[in-house]
């Protein structure tokens, strides 16, 4: 992954008003990747949608990082079989069609 497909987590924290200790546990938690470079933490260009989806459960919502945990697995659930089903249909169409 090039740099440039990099943020760096400080500034990701000072541009969003958070501290880094929040990061630190959303990385604990295992609900974002981080990558260190040369003791400097850096998040993926990938993860900042999810990042900022987190954001918001916890900010505005008052999540907590449990609840954000359940609502993320959840998420990403619904999304999988969303998939399946697409493909299922998809496969069923093959045999529908005249």
């Amino acid at each position: 992954m090039t740099k440039k497909h990099l943020i760096s987590a400080k500034e990701f924290c000072t541009n969003h008003k958070i501290e880094f200790s929040f990061i630190n546990s959303l990385y604990e938690f295992g609900l974002i990747k981080v990558i260190t470079v040369r003791q400097q933490v850096f998040l993926s260009v990938d993860e900042l949608p999810k990042l900022e989806q987190i954001l918001l459960f916890n900010k505005e919502l008052e999540i907590n990082l449990e609840g954000i945990e359940v609502i993320i697995n959840l998420l990403e659930r619904v999304q999988k079989i969303q998939e399946e089903m697409n493909i299922l249909k998809n496969r069923l169409q093959l045999y529908e069609k005249p």
